[in-house]
């Protein structure tokens, strides 16, 4: 399973896991932006930020794949600037969507990984994971946690045989930056690309 599958890192390691022969469960709000021709590719329009629906979608999910045995949590986006200029409902949802969201998923999975003595859980974090930025509290705040979420979870999960890992890039060359207001440089050592996250990830599996 590879959550926000239709774009950016998503959809790299969705592209490298069809063609090492895995079937993948993609997950995203929409699939228009990528069909690929595989009859291995699961689509299901799901948005991980609607934590009202979102257990209920994937408890249909997993019961009609019951072979699942790993996941990619990766849906999420990048928001900055001043706290200030959110309000309390946007700072809610901002870290429904790029915190809490991994939390319900991989709380819906474990169960079915433990079950059956196995799985893999890989996260897509970030270097702003590591170290705090200037106009970065949200997006900081959310990554710190899910690297936090990640270290205990692979404690919990050590006698298990589910394997829990957290993958932090520094800046990878995506939409990502389409509406913020900085990107990076155009030479390669001021970015990685999307496939070097997804060689990463896949390597886990």
């Amino acid at each position: 399973m590879v959550t926000g599958s239709s774009s950016g890192i998503g959809r790299a390691i969705t592209e490298h896991l069809l063609k090492s022969g895995a079937t993948v469960i993609g997950i995203a709000r929409n699939h228009n932006k990528y069909q690929p021709n595989s009859d291995n590719y699961k689509t299901f329009e799901v948005d991980v930020s609607d934590l009202k629906t979102l257990p209920s979608s994937l408890k249909d999910i997993i019961a009609e794949f019951p072979k699942l045995d790993g996941l990619v949590s990766n849906a999420g986006y990048g928001q900055f600037g001043g706290l200030e200029n959110n309000s309390a409902d946007q700072i809610y949802s901002y870290i429904c969507a790029n915190l809490i969201s991994h939390m319900v998923i991989t709380r819906m999975v474990l169960p079915h990984f433990k079950a059956q003595k196995r799985g893999d859980i890989v996260y897509i974090g970030s270097e702003a994971a590591l170290d705090g930025g200037k106009k970065g509290s949200l997006y900081c705040a959310a990554k710190f946690g899910l690297r936090g979420f990640s270290q205990s979870l692979r404690e919990e999960c050590a006698s298990t045989n589910v394997r829990v890992s957290i993958i932090n890039p520094g800046m990878v060359r995506t939409q990502f930056f389409q509406n913020l207001d900085f990107c990076p440089g155009d030479e390669p050592v001021n970015a990685i690309e999307p496939d070097d996250v997804a060689l990463a990830a896949i390597s886990v599996f």
